[in-house]
């Protein structure tokens, strides 16, 4: 049996974490205090999450604290001694970030500090699982020549067919202060593992998603549009003609990179993490599957304004994780991932008719 800690543990990223390595028969304390609820209001709300994992985990127990909190941190280290660190607690919204500025960097870089600075001072030798963003490139990938085509944009420079890798710089871009908070992060997560050498890891992650997502306007754009289309809410896109693409990979693969890094960790490693080209979509190509799924129209309209530093193209380069470890597959496709999203979303819906 190990001892697992999970951050974030009633969010998407973090409750599958819990779940998973419970059912494996391992410990696991979840930190979490519900700041999603905080941030974007009863849309991001996780206590529901809390409450599941409580109900139905034998080995899971619950700290409510905030990672902003040296002592508290320390305090739960000293006492627990994490035999790994799967840390996914964030403030995770590049528009919202700009209006709580102190917030955004005190949970995204000073809460990573104290994690990163606890776990080198009482377990050294536990992996250091760290969700990044794919936002520490900025806006850069937009400087990229695209294709527009009938419902997405495209990279049109055969040399980012596959995506963008970790090569591409994180430099001189305009991020969002939110990306420059998980930029301060990530590289601080690296610093760790190179400096002192700990098993550290960066994920940069595209759009984590599934079911388990408390979807908000401001932050978890599939999650939230399938509520929206559920609720009879009117969605709004920000920009881009619709067109902008992201790759959309489900929380089980995720958890899948997990476990494969866990089983084989390196030093300051770092990993753009996504569902790839196979799993892109564009905002109006996800309109068009729900609407199919659901047998009825979304309200929606464009707004011509665009997110600052939002990306109009994004996929994941997975190239470099697969080569370090072939045994990970990206087992659910993007049909699969709207298939569970609809069943949850609109399930209510059929059993009443």
């Amino acid at each position: 049996m190990k001892r697992i800690l999970v951050t974030g543990s009633a969010g998407l990223i973090g409750s599958e974490a819990a779940r998973h390595y419970d059912a494996l028969g391992h410990e696991v304390v979840g930190v979490d205090n519900n700041m999603r609820r905080s941030f974007f209001g009863p849309d991001g709300d996780t206590s529901w999450q809390r409450q599941r994992l409580e109900q139905s985990c034998n080995r899971y127990r619950h700290a409510a604290i905030d990672i902003r909190d040296r002592t508290a941190v320390t305090r739960l280290f000293e006492e627990f001694r994490p035999e790994a660190i799967v840390h996914c607690a964030a403030q995770p919204s590049h528009d919202l970030a700009a209006k709580i500025p102190f917030d955004d960097f005190e949970v995204n870089a000073l809460g990573t500090l104290n994690l990163l600075e606890a776990t080198r001072q009482h377990t050294p030798e536990a992996p250091f699982i760290f969700t990044s963003t794919n936002k520490v490139y900025g806006d850069g990938p937009n400087t990229l020549e695209l294709v527009e085509l009938e419902s997405r944009y495209d990279f049109a420079d055969p040399r980012y067919a596959a995506g963008i890798a970790e090569e591409f710089s994180i430099d001189q871009c305009k991020h969002s202060l939110f990306g420059a908070s998980k930029v301060a992060a990530d590289v601080m997560v690296q610093e760790y593992g190179r400096y002192f050498g700990m098993n550290t890891v960066c994920f940069r992650g595209g759009c984590l998603t599934g079911a388990g997502h408390s979807g908000a306007q401001l932050h978890g754009y599939l999650s939230y549009i399938f509520k929206a289309a559920a609720q009879g809410r009117h969605y709004t896109i920000f920009g881009y003609k619709g067109k902008q693409v992201r790759d959309q990979i489900h929380s089980r693969d995720v958890i899948g990179a997990f476990d494969a890094f866990l089983a084989n960790p390196r030093q300051g490693a770092v990993y753009n993490l996504g569902g790839g080209k196979a799993n892109s979509i564009s905002i109006l190509e996800s309109i068009d599957r729900i609407e199919q799924l659901s047998g009825q129209k979304l309200s929606w309209s464009l707004s011509e304004e665009n997110r600052i530093g939002d990306h109009i193209v994004y996929y994941t380069d997975l190239a470099r994780f697969r080569a370090d470890y072939p045994d990970w597959q990206l087992a659910t496709s993007i049909d699969d991932i709207f298939e569970e999203f609809a069943q949850v979303s609109f399930k209510d819906r059929s059993s009443a008719a």
